[in-house]
């Protein structure tokens, strides 16, 4: 436990002086001892305030401008399928089911933690399951139950969407049950960002491992950034392993506590805004009603249009075969983090 300094021993001056500086903003910096007396806090915390500046040394503060209000999780979970399109075991060598409580298990702890630390922002969680057995939907209930925080549990229906999917893809080939499964289940998340949610918008698959953190980084981050360029963002918080594979330019932005740099590709785990969602509606749609390739062909064009940035280093890795360009993230130490999302 760090030693606070003790304001007592301050003059009186001093301590006058420190208060009317909280009162107009102003911050003061004890550079002998790497203390913020405004704040009561130590230089290496996160000493920035949500909804009104951020502050990283030594660059100074921005003015939030681009405040967050709302945070909804939608998770895609189904269990009984292991990879959509290979039949390659994962990473640590699991059923598909031990992934998807793993993963929401990381989500939601880094969601109590966000709470916590932002009581003016409402979050939210909602599962949309398809085909997973009683068993494992009775197991995610009640780790969204035991979560505190407020959810949804949707069983998808694949009559919804049977008459909106192409069976025909770009290649002139069939698509899999199991492609228009996935396909449907984008569709429907899509549907609630666009009808139910009030700002952020986090969609994830259900073989992602996030660090605690990793809520608190990309809101604050998407504050920053947001407020400085003044646009809407999409945030990827996987540094996927292709994005190394060729030499493309990024531009790389400052956020919370991390670098973030522009990518022109993901998968379909990313966080946006519901003004994005609607500006850009018909496109992402497009992804769900036709089998492109790459699949993601819609997501890579609003790239290039919009800021979509991933961290360096990662803030979540997925779980797929080791030797996946898609899979783990370089230079984090994944088996930690994938020990961490065990009590569930």
């Amino acid at each position: 436990m760090r030693e606070k300094t003790n304001l007592n021993k301050t003059g009186s001056f001093k301590k006058l002086f420190i208060k009317i500086c909280r009162i107009f903003g102003y911050e003061l910096i004890d550079q002998g001892n790497f203390y913020i007396p405004t704040r009561d806090k130590l230089l290496n915390e996160n000493i920035s305030i949500q909804g009104k500046k951020s502050i990283n040394l030594p660059l100074g503060e921005v003015q939030i401008s681009r405040k967050v209000k709302a945070l909804t999780i939608i998770f895609r979970s189904c269990t009984n399928v292991n990879m959509l399109t290979q039949n390659k075991k994962r990473l640590f060598d699991c059923e598909k089911s031990e992934y998807t409580f793993r993963s929401l298990h990381s989500i939601i702890s880094s969601l109590k933690n966000a709470k916590n630390l932002f009581s003016k922002i409402n979050f939210n969680i909602i599962v949309v399951d398809h085909n997973s057995g009683k068993k494992d939907q009775d197991k995610i209930k009640n780790q969204l139950i035991k979560s505190t925080i407020k959810y949804s549990l949707i069983t998808l229906d694949l009559n919804e969407f049977k008459d909106k999917i192409k069976t025909t893809n770009e290649k002139n080939e069939p698509v899999t049950k199991n492609q228009i499964s996935n396909m449907s289940n984008i569709y429907k998340s899509l549907l609630i960002s666009k009808d139910q949610c009030e700002d952020l918008i986090y969609f994830v698959e259900d073989d992602y491992i996030h660090h605690n953190n990793f809520i608190e980084e990309m809101i604050l981050t998407y504050e920053r950034i947001s407020s400085q360029t003044k646009k809407e963002l999409i945030l990827c918080p996987a540094d996927y392993p292709y994005l190394y594979t060729d030499i493309d330019q990024s531009n790389i932005f400052l956020g919370s506590t991390m670098h973030w740099r522009t990518v022109n590709e993901t998968l379909c785990t990313f966080l946006t805004s519901k003004i994005i969602i609607k500006k850009y509606w018909d496109k992402l749609i497009s992804m769900c009603e036709f089998e492109h390739y790459p699949f993601e062909q819609p997501l890579h064009d609003i790239y290039k249009l919009e800021y979509c940035l991933s961290p360096i280093p990662s803030l979540a890795f997925h779980c797929t075969n080791i030797n996946s360009i898609f899979g783990l993230s370089p230079n984090v130490d994944w088996k930690k983090a994938w020990d961490n999302s065990k009590d569930y």
